[in-house]
């Protein structure tokens, strides 16, 4: 499809999600998806306040919601199962021309997607701003909860749920590769994302937990990104490799924070950048260790820093030609998914 239908495609499933955004989703929250089901659906995860809390237990429990759509073509009586794609958004909420673009991108190519509300059902707008109203390990637990919940579909092959996921949602994409976590989430269970597709990560603030998966990684990067900059990420793909992670990092150059959007690039003065900072966050167990000296931080000493490092102010907008090339690299990964297990 040529990049100027991708307005009308948006528009049309703009409306379809207004119907979820309209108010909160009705009916009990399932635990499996035993029964097929598709369209909206409620499903039960966390609330942990930080990495220590998810890995340790005892985070509040929540509900969350998510939207399953299977490919046009996918007849529920067909022999064999499907791929799908889990899909996480970034601090700005679910964006009419980014997450359900991709979602129809996605099911063009015979892929399912589950794109995640992580806000919505927790009465939150936006992080942009504010990067404390919800954790980031608590959209690391939506993810892994999806997984979980998606491989019980009928119609869904459990060895080939990938996720893909922009700007905050690209640092969950990534960081749901780190065992720990998907081990305090699984229960006990042997499921994994079997590829991780992450735009415009923030890698300022990285967390470190081994192993790291083995399944492939696609990192897409804007090289004129001064929200989220690329440069930071060199180091975490070098950290990720050394542990046996299977990592593209693809830089497209001239393209800013949200290159894949349709609206042009304009500076935001309030969004929230940690892009003055570089601490490492290792997990098990979970402690704060600084770039520049090595040295570890505790307790208060990670508030001060962070409210010493992190900057207001960033340039989000689209790069038609960086969204092509996007575009195509994404397929290229996802058509490697959708091969791995055909039957």
């Amino acid at each position: 499809m040529r990049l100027e239908g991708w307005k009308a495609v948006c528009t049309a499933l703009l409306a379809i999600f207004m119907l979820v955004a309209a108010g909160p989703i009705r009916g009990e929250a399932v635990s499996d998806l035993a029964d097929g089901r598709t369209g909206a659906i409620r499903f039960p995860s966390l609330t942990p306040s930080g990495p220590d809390q998810l890995l340790a237990g005892g985070a509040p429990e929540a509900v969350i919601s998510g939207t399953l759509l299977l490919p046009d073509d996918a007849d529920s009586t067909a022999a064999g199962r499907i791929p799908a794609m889990v899909i996480s958004h970034g601090s700005g909420g679910i964006m009419p021309d980014r997450e359900p673009a991709w979602a129809e991108r996605l099911r063009q190519l015979g892929v399912a997607t589950f794109m995640l509300d992580s806000f919505g059902p927790r009465g939150i707008t936006a992080t942009g701003t504010d990067q404390s109203r919800l954790p980031l390990a608590a959209s690391i637990a939506d993810a892994l909860q999806a997984l979980r919940l998606l491989a019980t579909h009928p119609r869904i092959d459990p060895d080939r749920i990938g996720i893909i996921g922009f700007s905050k949602g690209g640092q969950v994409a990534l960081y749901t590769a780190l065992e720990p976590f998907r081990r305090a989430v699984m229960a006990g269970r042997n499921t994994r994302f079997a590829l991780h597709i992450a735009l415009y990560s923030s890698c300022s603030i990285p967390y470190m937990g081994e192993p790291v998966s083995t399944a492939p990684i696609l990192m897409l990067l804007g090289g004129a990104d001064d929200y989220t900059p690329s440069v930071h990420c060199g180091r975490y793909v070098d950290w990720l490799r050394a542990r046996g992670g299977d990592v593209r990092l693809e830089v497209l150059e001239g393209a800013h924070h949200g290159f894949d959007l349709q609206t042009p690039p304009r500076f935001l003065r309030r969004v929230q950048s940690a892009r003055g900072c570089g601490m490492d966050i290792l997990l098990e167990p979970v402690e704060a260790r600084l770039w520049a000296d090595g040295r570890t931080l505790q307790g208060d000493e990670i508030g001060a820093y962070l409210r010493g490092c992190m900057e207001r102010g960033g340039t989000v907008g689209g790069n038609p030609e960086a969204l092509a090339r996007a575009i195509e690299e994404v397929e290229g990964a996802v058509k490697g998914l959708i091969g791995a297990g055909r039957r």
